[in-house]
Formats: C-alpha cells, structure tokens, sequence
C-alpha cells in the first residue's frame, strides 16, 4: 500500500499578495498612475470559502472515486485542490481546481456508486463502542469474542478485525512494536508513531495490511485491515475511508440511532397492492404502515437504484399511477406527502418543484433543490403531467470522524427503471391513472 494511504497530515495553503506604491517626484507632474487590480482567487480561496462539511463530503467523494488520499478532515490543502483538478482531468473538463455543480453533481453520483457497491455503512461495535466504516458486502460474514470483533469475506480474502488491549503502562511505542512482529511475515512499508496513536501498512505475505491504533490511558484499540493484493484496487478507497471513519473513543457514543418512527412517500403502482418507495426508509423496520391501508411487507429491494417494493394485503379502492415514460428531465414536480412536523401534524399530499440534470455516470439523475423530509419516494411528474421517476433523498455518507452537519442529496430514478425492477420481481402494472395525487401514500416505518 502506498505510503500515501496512511498520511496523517495534510500542507495546509497560504496566499501571499503584495502590492507596490509607485513614487511619485517632488516639483513634477505627478506621474499617472498604475491601475492595480485584486488578486485573482485561487482554487484554495474558493474552498475556504465552503462551509467545512462540504469541503470534507468533497473530499470524501474524491477518495471514493481514487482521486484524493489524505486525511478526510475538511481541510484546505494541495492534495485537496490536486485531486480535484486530477477529476477534471479524467472526465475531460478543465482544471481548475473548482468544482462547477455539474461536475460536484459527477463526483458525488461516483462516489455514491462505489459506496454502494462495497455496501458502505457507519457502524457502532458494540462490544467496544468503537466508531467505524465498513465495506458490508465485501465482509459479510461477523464473529465477535471477549477481546474484539472480525469482519471478513467467506474466502478470506478481506478481513477487518477491530481488537481491544488494556494493560498498565501501555504505550503506543509498545504497541507499535508489537504490531510490527505480530505475524513474523509482516514487511513494514510506512511507519508513523505519535505519542497517542500509530500507523502501520506494508505487506504480509501475499495480502496487504493496514493497521491504526488509537491510545487512551492504557486502554488501546485497534483496527487491521488485511486484503489480498489481488483486491488492491477495489481496497485502496476502502482503506482510506475506513481511516478517517474509524473513531475508536467517540465522545457521543457514536452515529445517533435511526429514529424510532420515519416517515416516507410511496406510489402505487398496481391494484394488488404494489407500492415502490425508498428502500433505505424501509431498512430495519419492525414494521412499516401504509396509512390508511394498513400494514406492508416488503417483498423486494434493489440496493443500487435504492428501491423498495412493498406489499399491502387486502386494500380496497387503490389508484395505480400510469407508468407511461415522462421525460426525465427538466423542470419537474414532485408529489409527495411532507413529514407531520413539516405541515403540522397533517397528512396533505403537496407539490414541490425541481430541476433535474445528468451526472454523466450512468446512474441516478441528480434533483436540485432538494425535496423537504417525507418527499423521498415521491412521484416526479414531467410538463405533461406523465410519470418521469421517483425522488429519493440519500444522505450524504461521508467518511470522517469529525460527524459535519447531516446533508442530503436529491437523486432521481427514471420510470424506465422502476419498470425494469416491477418486471424482475414480476409486477406487470397495467393502465394506471395521470391522477399522481390518488396513488401517493405515507410510508411509516416503525423500529425498535
């Protein structure tokens, strides 16, 4: 692993400008003066200028598509302006080292597609308390014992263990040391020992390693990721956002807990019974209630588009939306049922409007502005009042442990997806109405 991986600084930026007053001759014309213009802004002033959560989801974008290697802090720094520019360059834009928000809207559909296909997710050991990112679909299997917790792939070929040591007199130097013989294979390629926490990568037999411990009274507790080389490049953007993420004494016991009742929109899309929603407000539901019809199972989900298909039993008088194809793009409207504390404890179906525009990677179309709390899984309707999609605001999965202030994106998925995915799990919606104030409903998901 490149040493890079493990950096624990960044080069902070400074701008210097002067400027010269010219002289002017005594008993003479006074000379014409030069006219004197501002300093151009440069790359770094631009993102001082950002709020730091947007300059740390940028940067943890940028690790996700393997454009920035360095501490995922918010900082301003030239790895940061470099990596942009890097971007730029590979999607053939100019650099410049500022995102416009077209290529902010690229980067952050990228980022999400590589989070998602190694299923990315902020989780809290509960054995330790420890903070940490973790790529769940490339560990699905967990064993946890007195001493830690192991996450690895059934062939072995990624493991991610997170170990606990308490002893007196405990030392990072100790602990370092340790780690440097523990197994006897290991090739130590970058070395880094603070007086609280340490840093060690290289190679360990045919695999690669990647340790970071974090020291507090004699208490220590350390994270080991060990992946064959063969995974390198799937790994390395894992690696580096697992480093940030990884909050091994967090002062708030960690991420808050979902809460304990969401709400959502949903459409119907067959008289049976069949409603698309968002699959992430339905994740880990003790149960999920269709108002006014009562309650749903979800039948399928597809995690990459991030939809969820439920099913209501037994419901009479429901009004499918016409999948016919909008057109998906332009200004659009929304409709959705707004979140009970947005409207007063009301359940009113309402319309918002917005825009939506390509990411050019392939995916889901970026929506701007975003839609209020309730609107994801609300029905997108085009000009002509046709179906182009279903809104779906994702948050923000930045890694870094400094928890910035919770955002949201806005994404679309277009009506030729969600057809797609009724037809694989063989819903065959027919007819349908235009009326998309009759076929949305509240999601209410309830937890534990």
């Amino acid at each position: 692993m490149r040493a890079t991986i493990a950096a624990t600084l960044t080069i902070a930026v400074t701008v210097f400008a002067a400027q010269a007053q010219p002289a002017t001759a005594v008993g003479r014309a006074k000379p014409k003066q030069a006219t004197v213009r501002p300093a151009a802004q440069t790359p770094a002033d631009t993102a001082k200028a950002m709020a730091p959560a947007e300059r740390q989801a940028i940067q943890s974008d940028l690790a996700w598509t393997g454009h920035y290697n360095g501490v995922i802090n918010g900082e301003v720094s030239d790895r940061l302006i470099v990596a942009i520019e890097a971007f730029q360059k590979d999607h053939g834009g100019k650099q410049t080292g500022v995102l416009n928000p077209q290529e902010r809207s690229v980067l952050a559909a990228a980022a999400r597609k590589s989070q998602i296909n190694v299923g990315w997710k902020a989780v809290t050991d509960a054995g330790t308390g420890v903070r940490l990112g973790l790529p769940a679909k490339l560990v699905p299997q967990q064993s946890t014992d007195g001493n830690g917790t192991k996450w690895s792939a059934s062939t072995g070929a990624i493991q991610i263990l997170l170990t606990r040591r308490k002893e007196a007199n405990l030392t990072t130097a100790k602990l370092a040391d340790r780690e440097r013989k523990e197994p006897a294979d290991r090739k130590i390629g970058y070395s880094a020992v603070k007086p609280d926490f340490f840093v060690l990568s290289g190679t360990q037999g045919l695999k690669k390693f990647y340790v970071r411990g974090q020291l507090r009274g004699n208490e220590a507790r350390i994270l080991t990721v060990l992946y064959d080389q063969a995974t390198e490049g799937t790994m390395e953007p894992v690696v580096i956002a697992m480093s940030s993420a990884f909050n091994p004494f967090p002062a708030d016991g960690g991420p808050p807990p979902r809460k304990t009742v969401e709400y959502g929109t949903g459409v119907i899309v067959s008289v049976t019974g069949a409603i698309v929603s968002d699959r992430e407000l339905t994740d880990g539901c003790q149960s999920i209630i269709v108002a006014g019809h009562g309650n749903a199972d979800k039948i399928a989900a597809d995690s990459e588009r991030g939809l969820a298909l439920l099913r209501v039993y037994g419901a009479q008088g429901l009004n499918p939306i016409a999948l016919d194809g909008g057109e998906a793009r332009g200004a659009l409207d929304l409709v959705g049922i707004a979140d009970p504390q947005n409207q007063g404890g009301g359940a009113a179906v309402s319309r918002v409007k917005t825009s939506v525009a390509p990411t050019g990677n392939g995916g889901d179309l970026a929506l701007s502005p975003s839609p209020g709390l309730g609107f994801s899984g609300a029905a997108a309707l085009d000009a002509s009042g046709k179906f182009a999609g279903l809104a779906l605001l994702k948050p923000a999965v930045v890694a870094g442990s400094a928890n910035p202030a919770p955002t949201a994106q806005a994404a679309l998925v277009p009506a030729g997806a969600i057809k797609a995915f009724l037809t694989a799990n063989k819903i065959m919606p027919t007819g349908g109405s235009s009326d998309a104030t009759a076929a949305v409903v509240r999601i209410i998901c309830v937890r534990k």
